[in-house]
């Protein structure tokens, strides 16, 4: 051989090992990177050609695939669209959100533990299918919260929590304005870029899921976290004298901004009641007094016990923080004792805080997914019961629990009454501050009180109402009772 034909070979060979070492890197080392970059148009094309697994709520689909006769095969329908948009989301060709996103392993049928069925799939030369994802959802009480929205009037934004308090099972999750996801699965590209682009231009922001995106001001039924710490601290008892009253000026303050006064008329203005009278006539001076009586830090870690500060929910994606801030000054922390200043939740979160109580102290971790199946309906596995935390004793619990019954019996709470059952509830108005903003009503409750089935959260964002027609009571607790009485006469 000579010289050039040498040299030629020689680099050809080298061209081939570089070939080789090349496609070594992209099949090997990339390859996860490159299936997994939302840009890979193959990947993307491949995915929603596929059959995805269903969503189930109580055996019935409220997300799952129909055959479809253009180029991508299979169409992602949404039966009940509005009722279940936030916890389903959708799986369009350019985004997915909710559970389809969080499960999307699953449902797609990538995940690891459906390799076997892919294995199949793959020698019998059949299309791929996906598992399927059972969630916790009451349809019942899915139904109530939606519908007592809904009657709130068009233009109403807000959201209903409930969770099955010994477990942390999520019974029902609805946030409103809701959207159709149909819309952003169709096979008709522009028509999605078209919905997508007209629902990000809305002002109630209908693509919100308000349930654990949203914090706001969560009001007097934050008075439960600070009568807790209270109790938890022996600074009082439910039958302990406290100091109340018409008025209060905040520490650090001297103007009429720092003075905080009460919305339930003269029941408050004794200098002195109980402390189980102050929770069910919603004394705001009360609870201003104990709050810095606590200080900022036993408010802060009694807040932290029921998950602020925290996200909890791991079985969907963007959840915010609830926030109790640890740097709020005496003034602020006074205000913080009746759900101000910068205090913000979500109603996930104000749910949460019901259930520890309604479960003896302790707060379960919420969860959506109750079940992953295979493409056969085999069971892969079951969600496990888990603790958050133990925000309270048994005996505080049961102390609360009494005071909450007397919120209802007794006090701002009636609303929710349920004849013959035992309710226990607390209401909540967040003062905005501001005219061209409405204030937001909050509604917890649980029941039945001796033996909890399920504890709610009730948010009203925003119901095109005067400031003077908005209260916890008025509005969210007809909605808590319809939900409570959805799972109590199953």
């Amino acid at each position: 051989m000579n010289k050039p034909i040498r040299t030629l070979s020689l680099f050809c060979g080298l061209l081939f090992l570089v070939l080789l070492g090349n496609a070594t890197y992209l099949q090997y080392v990339k390859a996860d990177d490159l299936n997994g970059n939302s840009l890979n148009r193959r990947v993307i094309e491949a995915s929603f050609a596929r059959e995805r697994g269903a969503i189930l709520v109580d055996g019935d689909p409220v997300a799952e695939s129909k055959k479809s006769d253009d180029r991508y095969e299979w169409q992602r329908t949404y039966p009940r669209p509005a009722l279940f948009a936030h916890v389903t989301g959708w799986f369009s060709f350019f985004s997915q959100s909710g559970i389809e996103r969080a499960e999307n392993d699953v449902l797609s049928g990538d995940d690891p533990q459906l390799f076997v069925t892919r294995l199949v799939d793959l020698l019998s030369n059949a299309q791929p299918k996906g598992g399927s994802v059972e969630l916790t959802l009451d349809p019942a009480a899915q139904r109530a919260a939606y519908d007592g929205l809904l009657a709130l009037g068009e233009g109403t934004q807000g959201s209903v929590v409930a969770l099955e308090p010994a477990t942390g099972r999520v019974l029902a999750m609805v946030s409103v304005p809701s959207f159709d996801p149909n819309k952003l699965a169709s096979h008709d590209l522009t028509s999605v870029r078209d919905a997508d682009a007209a629902l990000n231009a809305r002002k109630d922001q209908p693509k919100l899921n308000r349930a654990i995106q949203t914090t706001l001001p969560p009001g007097s039924t934050f008075k439960l976290v600070t009568a807790a710490a209270a109790i938890e601290e022996g600074l009082y008892g439910p039958e302990s004298q406290v100091p109340a009253g018409a008025s209060y000026q905040l520490p650090l303050t001297s103007n009429e901004a720092g003075r905080v006064t009460n919305a339930t008329g003269n029941a408050c203005n004794p200098s002195t009641v109980t402390l189980k009278f102050s929770l069910e006539w919603s004394c705001n001076t009360t609870f201003a007094k104990i709050a810095d009586e606590l200080g900022v830090d036993k408010m802060r870690e009694m807040s932290e016990k029921f998950g602020f500060n925290d996200t909890s929910l791991l079985d969907l994606p963007g959840q915010a923080k609830s926030a109790y801030p640890g740097d709020l000054d005496r003034a602020q922390t006074g205000l913080s004792g009746f759900g101000q200043s910068n205090v913000r939740a979500t109603p996930l979160q104000m749910a949460m805080v019901a259930a520890g109580i309604a479960n003896r102290g302790e707060v379960m971790r919420p969860h959506l997914v109750d079940e992953i199946r295979s493409p056969d309906f085999d069971s892969l596995g079951k969600s496990k019961n888990e603790v958050y935390s133990r925000a309270i004793s048994a005996a505080t619990a049961r102390q609360l629990t009494d005071m909450m019954v007397g919120v209802v019996d007794q006090g701002t709470a009636g609303t929710a009454r349920i004849p013959g059952i035992r309710v226990a509830g607390k209401t909540g108005t967040a003062q905005t501050g501001r005219d061209d903003i409405a204030n937001y009503a909050w509604f917890v409750s649980f029941a039945p009180a001796d033996d909890p089935q399920i504890a709610v959260a009730v948010m009203i964002q925003n119901s095109n109402r005067v400031n003077s027609e908005i209260s916890g009571g008025g509005l969210g607790g007809p909605i808590a009772k319809a939900v409570m009485e959805a799972v109590i006469n199953r």
